[in-house]
């Protein structure tokens, strides 16, 4: 099962993994507020796609979906720090309240692996670089904090009822099916959008925040390997997703336009409550562990993310 698996990051998993010969079934569980349905529109003939139009904070939903299933990747959250900071009630029982749903689910149906969305954020104000698994920092937002929680559940629970969860830290994740609409939209396709658009892209702060942008495959592969990894029982471990490398928000600006030989000039903004300057992942344990070596470097990523964005938007 894949929860959120209309979504970006989930509806590019269920095609890898409805490609992948070791599966059977994929079941999605997405209530479609920010998923689509045309995501997945390429399986819609397919018997090996379930899906099931429902919310994890509907407990008795978690349950039906988890029937008969042996292994999940839970993907479904209410993503951004901005509108975790203006509504953190509903980031709560989205990501906390809901995640806890599907880890309880899948105890009540024994299933042994949940793999799980985790992010960068859990490292807060920490400016220690790059970041290491163990590195801790003051939380910054309720999305950064709603990540933590789940966790320390995965943690708990594993000690509790000899489950393994493998959490994912995703950094800046981006790619085909990541929607650019909307007020909490990312930032490659929102500049994405102003460049087929024309239209003048919005940096927040200086544009010298740098980040460890990662295309959407390498978190794909993340996911495959953790879901297939063997596991000893009562395991909780995390794992950072990127590619090890940092682009500033300048840096990105530049080679997009480069990519589409524009000439638009970015408006600046003031810098966001609960954003951090710098992020950088040490992925060397997920390589170690996981065998995890990132598939598509950044700028090949966005280059064929362009692609995809001209055939989707143009």
């Amino acid at each position: 099962m894949v929860t959120g698996g209309a979504g970006f990051i989930g509806s590019n998993l269920v095609d890898a993994l409805l490609m992948d010969g070791r599966v059977e079934l994929v079941r999605v569980l997405d209530n479609f507020s920010s998923g689509k349905k045309e995501n997945l529109s390429r399986w819609q003939n397919d018997s090996r796609l379930e899906i099931v139009n429902g919310d994890i904070r509907d407990f008795a939903v978690c349950q039906q979906a988890t029937k008969n299933i042996d292994l999940i990747s839970h993907q479904a959250a209410l993503g951004s720090v901005p509108r975790s900071i203006k509504d953190p009630s509903t980031t709560h029982d989205v990501n906390i309240t809901g995640t806890t749903h599907v880890f309880t689910a899948a105890k009540e149906y024994g299933i042994k692996k949940v793999v799980y969305a985790s992010s960068s954020s859990v490292y807060g104000d920490s400016e220690t670089l790059p970041k290491k698994e163990v590195h801790q920092g003051n939380l910054l937002s309720t999305y950064a904090l709603s990540k933590s929680v789940a966790e320390q559940y995965a943690a708990v629970y594993a000690r509790n009822y000899g489950m393994s969860f493998i959490g994912l830290r995703y950094f800046n994740v981006f790619g085909p099916h990541q929607d650019p609409d909307g007020p909490y939209a990312a930032v490659i396709p929102l500049f994405l959008k102003a460049v087929i658009n024309g239209t003048s892209p919005q940096i927040f702060g200086d544009g010298e925040q740098s980040r460890d942008f990662t295309y959407v495959t390498n978190a794909v592969q993340a996911n495959t390997l953790s879901l297939f990894k063997e596991s000893i029982d009562k395991e909780a471990s995390v794992y950072n997703i990127a590619c090890g490398c940092r682009i500033t928000v300048n840096e990105l600006w530049n080679a997009m336009i480069d990519l589409s030989n524009g000439g638009l000039t970015p408006t600046y903004l003031p810098a966001r409550q609960g954003d951090i300057p710098h992020s950088l992942a040490d992925i060397s344990k997920a390589k170690s562990e996981l065998n995890f070596i990132p598939d598509t470097v950044f700028l090949d990523g966005l280059k064929k993310t362009y692609e995809w964005f001209l055939k989707a938007y143009k």
